[in-house]
């Protein structure tokens, strides 16, 4: 993301970091009035096929060219296998824009593969090659083998509950026991035994629920006839003592990967339940809330969210077919509700759901599989069998279904074609026929024909490779017990394959390639510590900074390569003598250590430059940069018998890794004392609520006490009105925490992150200059800080104007004041995640103030309506015997 001009240009004098609020369902963004000003001018350029070496073979074309027809006609004249996709120059870089070539300037074209080094020999671009589709294969076994054994998931708000929200599904908030797997008995048996639906009940109630259905339960409260409720529990309102006892024995709170106070669960419990009444889903938490589709044009694959309930809305409006399991839309009964997997699981946000076209097929469709279960308001997906569920996840992660069944006839989508003579048909699953659809004639399979895929079979023809490039699919066993293993023999030869085939490649003046040992690393992007380090075998330094860009997803090309110590590596050779100074420097450390002799001169003087020694040790002979040759080779091995450990970055410094664990460290106790305090501030307000609670209960009457004053002759005293000494202790035990609180928040608001301090203090720059606008956290004047939220602002009045609307104020915001009640003036006062008290022009009030205020006023107006505007004309006079007194006085 990165802001542009009107005219389409970057905006690159704009300062980050952007501060802002993501808003759902926001309108689209206007595109730019005018297109770019400079258009690129046409470039003749000269083109090969990736790999080739004969570079008398390249083809001079115009681009970039906008006629279709010339653009097929390169592709047909490089005769490529299918459509051309990326460009690359001689030294290997991809082209993303043609605006920096020169004329005449030679590319290399391929269909979505890497580049092949022309370089290379023959024989090592075959490997090279076979080694990248043996990947390919591998990483859709594995993607299979992730999504094969779906568990429970059920329907599910990824955000706020509010219109153009989107779902997904996602695990249930507390899982209750081992999940069952559906299979075709067991619903005729769910059919028959009504206890199974019943007990459903309890899967996602957890302690805290129940206790407030007890609670219910025992003061039931009177309620009318229109707001009576049906209830799925017993007559006496609890759950069944079976249910009960398995919550008790088998419920497992997520209390190791949540930090979220204990009524997380429950609100998350919100986001998770549905209705389905009068052919509309409707959300439980926000009736006014259904499921539905966006946009008059509908079609295959568009999102689910939640929208404003209409009663004339087609598009928010569902079919529960009980008997195929599905929920079909009125406006397209040929759509259905349907999981989307055709990106993989997010562990945050799950599958996202979706409306598709519906596959009337006993397999291949459970993500279209739903179970409606009515007691907990909860739509259960992926509702089949595990056969079906194993045939969903091979067709979505491009893998023949013939290797999760063998030698079994199915009914599953598929395509066939008849052979040339027209007597024989052969079949395909949806993989293999997606991956020939453009070599033969294929016709898609109706519902209700079985078949087996001709790919898996031990009498299938040479042409019919299957889905897989280099693995053949006979050979491949991914039933349900197998999968695993499978996997893991493939990435083990993959391994074995690569350390084989590694070799230093050619140099670009033409001299022939040494041979030298691969080395074995595992990398970790700088700033990440010691986390999602990547395996990378490496014969030469380019090969590693390539493999690294690769297998860490970096941004840009890596270009810088560090040790854990910061030394910079520039070759591999650098890399392995700083592994062997680093196993020497740890070994005379160790014998040191073991050695209990005093330290004498000698020692000292070891100790004063130990790498000189071990630079000494090393070499009997001079080593040249490009070669290990030099090194013995009883130590080389040692060495590279384990993977160094390497940091690389796409130019900015070198990191610490520890720096990263210590600052996860910090924030991690800070987390916890915030949740020690907040702890015992609500045990502090559970037990102010319930010493007030006793002292109203027990309607103490107040003691009236004579005074010697003529202005307030009585004076009221105690009573059930008055707090105690004991609460008025407590509430400033509670101010007191609070203002501990705001403090430790204010701290953890100033500490900056080391890494990122780090970052600014090497390179300063305007990209890291940090904005003048201020977030702080507003509440009413006389309200609680906790019913307030968040505001920005650069100065007082666009932070007042900001106020005034995000509180929804009646009257502008005109003043700030502290939660002890001083006044704000100056912007400098005001800090990064403050607490601030907004007032329409009125001084400053406490809640406790205004709730007093608020008393005054309601029985100055009850007085009014009962006795008549007179009678709060009243007029006080001293007694005639006070003023005699005050006579004699005189």
């Amino acid at each position: 993301m990165w802001p542009v001009l009107p005219s389409g240009q970057l905006n690159e004098e704009f300062d980050w970091p952007i501060q802002g609020l993501l808003v759902p369902s926001s309108p689209p963004m206007k595109k730019p009035i005018c297109k770019t000003t400079e258009p690129y001018a046409p470039v003749r350029l000269r083109v090969l096929q990736n790999g080739e070496k004969n570079k008398n073979r390249s083809v001079t074309i115009l681009g970039p060219d906008i006629s279709p027809g010339r653009k097929t006609q390169c592709t047909e004249i490089l005769n490529l296998p299918s459509a051309a996709r990326r460009l690359y120059n001689e030294k290997g870089k991809e082209i993303f824009a043609l605006k920096d070539l020169q004329r005449d300037e030679l590319v290399y074209v391929s269909c979505g593969e890497l580049w092949i080094n022309p370089d290379l020999s023959i024989a090592q671009q075959k490997k090279q090659i076979f080694l990248r589709n043996l990947e390919s294969d591998i990483a859709k076994i594995q993607i299979f083998c992730s999504t094969h054994k779906i568990e429970a998931l059920v329907l599910e708000v990824q955000s706020d509950i509010v219109s153009g929200s989107k779902l997904a599904v996602h695990k249930p908030v507390a899982i209750f026991g081992e999940e069952k797997q559906v299979t075709e008995p067991e619903e005729k048996q769910m059919q028959e035994d009504p206890l199974t639906t019943e007990n459903a009940s309890s899967e996602i109630l957890d302690s805290h629920v129940r206790a407030h259905l007890r609670m219910k339960a025992c003061h039931t409260l009177p309620r009318y006839a229109w707001q009576e409720t049906s209830h799925d529990f017993d007559e006496d309102d609890s759950l069944p003592k079976k249910t009960e006892k398995g919550l008790f024995e088998n419920v497992e709170p997520q209390k190791k990967h949540s930090c979220s106070p204990k009524h997380s669960k429950l609100h998350k419990h919100c986001h998770q339940q549905f209705e389905y009444r009068d052919g509309q889903i409707i959300s439980h938490a926000a009736p006014q809330l259904v499921l539905g589709v966006q946009g008059p044009n509908l079609r295959s694959g568009m999102e689910v969210v939640l929208v404003e309930k209409k009663s004339d809305g087609s598009h928010q409006r569902w079919i529960h077919q009980e008997d195929s399991r599905t929920f079909h839309l009125v406006s397209n009964p040929d759509l259905v509700l349907a999981v989307s997997m055709t990106k993989t699981r997010n562990e945050v946000c799950g599958y996202p759901v979706i409306v598709q076209k519906y596959k009337p097929y006993n397999n291949g469709a459970a993500n279209q599989k739903w179970h409606y279960m009515k007691n907990i308001k909860a739509l259960v997906a992926f509702h089949s069998t595990a056969l079906d569920k194993e045939i969903t996840s091979a067709n979505y992660a491009g893998v023949c279904t013939s290797s999760v069944i063998k030698e079994e006839n199915i009914d599953q989508p598929g395509y066939c074609y008849l052979s040339p003579d027209g007597k024989r048909k052969t079949m395909l699953c949806l993989a293999c026929g997606q991956s020939m659809r453009t070599e033969k004639g294929l016709k898609q399979l109706l519902p209700g024909v079985p078949f087996l895929c001709i790919s898996g079979t031990k009498t299938q023809k040479p042409f019919l490779q299957g889905p897989f490039k280099v693995i053949s699919v006979a050979e491949v066993d991914l039933s349900c017990d197998k999968a695993e293993k499978t996997l893991s023999y493939y990435q083990a030869r993959l391994l074995s394959l690569r350390m084989k085939t590694c070799t230093q490649a050619a140099s670009h003046s033409g001299m022939a390639a040494t041979h030298q040992k691969a080395v074995k690393i595992i990398a970790y992007k700088n700033g990440d510590g010691y986390r999602n380090g990547k395996l990378i075998v490496a014969g030469t330094f380019p090969m590693l900074l390539t493999e690294c860009t690769e297998q860490l997803g970096l941004a840009r090309a890596a270009s810088k390569v560090y040790t854990k110590d910061g030394t910079p590596i520039f070759t591999l050779r650098d890399l392995v003598l700083w592994a062997l100074d680093e196993s020497f420097l740890q070994r005379d450390s160790e014998k040191q250590k073991q050695d209990a002799a005093p330290v004498g001169k000698e020692q000292i003087i070891v100790e004063k430059n130990p790498r000189m020694k071990v630079k000494n040790r090393l070499f009997a002979k001079s080593v040249t940069s490009d070669s290990l040759d030099g090194i013995d080779k009883s130590l080389l091995t040692l060495i590279l018998r384990n993977p160094i450990a390497i940091w690389v970055s796409c130019g900015e410094p070198f990191l610490p890794p520890n720096a990263l664990q210590k600052a996860e460290k910090l924030e991690k106790q800070n987390w916890l004392k915030k949740d020690r305090i907040l702890a015992d501030l609500d045990t502090m307000r559970h037990k102010m609520r319930q010493l007030k609670g006793r002292r109203v209960a027990a309607c103490q009457p107040a003691t009236m006490v004579p005074t010697k004053s003529p202005v307030q002759p009585v004076v009221v005293e105690g009573g059930w009105t008055e707090q105690t000494q004991q609460e008025i202790k407590l509430m400033e035990l509670i101010r007191h925490t609070e203002a501990h609180l705001s403090e430790i928040q204010e701290m953890e608001s100033k500490i900056n992150f080391p890494i990122a301090t780090k970052r600014i203090a090497v390179k300063p720059s305007n990209l890291y200059k940090q904005p003048n606008t201020k977030r702080v956290w507003i509440y009413l004047n006389g309200g609680r800080p906790e019913d307030g939220t968040y505001a920005w602002g650069k100065t007082i009045s666009e932070l007042l104007q900001d106020c005034s609307s995000r509180l929804k104020m009646t009257h502008p915001a005109r003043a700030l004041y502290t939660p002890s009640g001083e006044p704000i003036q100056s912007w400098d006062d005001i800090e990064r995640d403050m607490v601030i008290c907004v007032s329409m022009g009125h001084g400053f009030k406490t809640p406790k103030e205004l709730k007093q205020l608020m008393e005054i006023r309601a029985n100055y107006a009850r007085i009014r309506r009962q006795q008549g505007p007179q009678a709060t004309d009243i007029v006080v006079s001293p007694s005639t015997k006070l003023l005699s007194l005050a006579h004699l006085h005189n």
